[in-house]
């Protein structure tokens, strides 16, 4: 099998004994042992099995499978959000005085987490420019712990050389960790670019039209381990699977970011249809930009798919013609952004990316409102600026309602 659905189909075929072609939904907290000695194998490592559903449930458990298969990768581990990835993955690796360089140009939840919830227990954010490489390697040092950047930014959909950094990066022995959640698995291998840990809100694309909130952690098993201080005693007695058991049987066990059975099954039927959506998605985003380029009402309309982007020729060599599903454009003021997206009747005023349906949101009001309008500047989210998420909806219908919206700003 080479097709990506027809792997996320068919690729992990556990049998059952009512042979069910859906797996089912283990909703139990706790599994029982045939014997006390069994129970202490088990928590202790020795024999694998499922002990408690904080740490690992059955159902979860073929997720974290399915996205290993497709991924590539030597394991997963399914959280409860996009962020818990993120935060998991990163007090798995990085402790007190160490540091992390990051681009300015992040999700605002992500860069808030790294620079201000973290950075008060001890961890240094380092900002650098990410298309100058040189930039980055100047700020690398042997407390640089990670290089953390998105497949395409959210939402300022800029794409960085990811296979140059990767080399700076491991030429230095740091990890690399690359949010993927604009594009997927489907639409970027980061393994093939050097990525060493994949991060991902698997609430997006995933679930297949906003039905449940988890993430994911895809460990690539590309990462000398032993490069890193917080996990160099685990690499003698676990190997290249050190980071998972670190994350399995520490952090995200303590942390309690689990993610619940029902939300593992809805995700795993997400995956079956996964790249037709996002094929469509991809399409409908582009038509849209093309739509919005051709009139004189909107400004500075951003889509790596154009050909006029700066982003636009990286874009096609790391990503082979998938530009994603997210565009942006500006209009005079706040005040014309909020009259047009009210007058909106398709398209939904809603926060998320990525759903099956076409939604749009005012960033610098909404998820960067915590920022400074200073800060929000240098993190690229000025006042006038509209992102909007393309679904799957049909392409001329969702051109009709852009179309009458704008209307009202003549």
């Amino acid at each position: 099998m080479n097709g990506f659905t027809t792997k996320a189909l068919h690729g992990v075929r556990e049998p059952d004994l009512h042979r069910a072609l859906r797996p089912p939904v283990y909703e139990s907290v706790t599994f029982e042992f045939d014997s006390s000695a069994d129970l202490e194998s088990a928590f202790q490592g020795r024999k694998p099995a499922h002990t408690y559903s904080r740490i690992t449930n059955p159902t979860v458990a073929e997720f974290e499978k399915r996205l290993t298969y497709l991924s590539g990768a030597i394991g997963t581990i399914a959280v409860s959000s996009g962020m818990a990835s993120i935060a998991n993955t990163i007090l798995s690796i990085a402790g007190a005085g160490d540091n992390i360089v990051i681009s300015p140009f992040l999700f605002g939840n992500t860069f808030s987490l790294l620079s201000s919830t973290l950075k008060r227990w001890g961890l240094e954010i380092r900002l650098a420019d990410f298309s100058d490489t040189n930039a980055i390697e100047k700020l690398l040092d042997d407390r640089t712990r990670a290089v953390y950047l998105e497949s395409i930014t959210n939402p300022q959909l800029a794409v960085y050389d990811i296979p140059q950094i990767a080399r700076i990066a491991e030429k230095y022995g740091v990890l690399v960790v690359l949010d993927n959640t604009v594009l997927t698995p489907y639409a970027f291998n980061s393994k093939s670019a050097g990525v060493h840990v994949e991060v991902l809100s698997a609430t997006k694309y995933i679930s297949g039209g906003g039905t449940a909130v988890g993430g994911a952690i895809i460990d690539n098993g590309t990462y000398d381990w032993s490069r890193n201080p917080h996990l160099r005693d685990d690499v003698k007695a676990f190997g290249q699977f050190c980071f998972l058991r670190r994350l399995r049987q520490d952090v995200y066990r303590n942390t309690g970011t689990c993610m619940s059975p029902h939300t593992a099954y809805l995700l795993s039927l997400g995956l079956e249809t996964l790249a037709l959506r996002v094929e469509r998605s991809f399409g409908n985003a582009l038509h849209i930009a093309e739509y919005l380029l051709e009139r004189n009402d909107t400004n500075t309309v951003n889509y790596p798919g154009l050909k006029f982007s700066g982003s636009h020729q990286l874009a096609e060599s790391l990503f082979g013609g998938k530009y994603g599903g997210i565009l942006t454009f500006s209009l005079k003021n706040k005040e014309d952004c909020c009259r047009f997206m009210d007058a909106l009747k398709i398209i939904r005023r809603a926060t998320n990316i990525n759903d099956n349906k076409t939604l749009i949101i005012h960033p610098a009001s909404t998820i960067y409102c915590e920022f400074s309008p200073e800060e929000r500047i240098k993190l690229g989210v000025p006042d006038n600026l509209l992102r909007l998420s393309a679904g799957i909806e049909d392409t001329g219908d969702l051109i009709e309602d852009i179309e009458q919206a704008l209307k009202i700003l003549d």
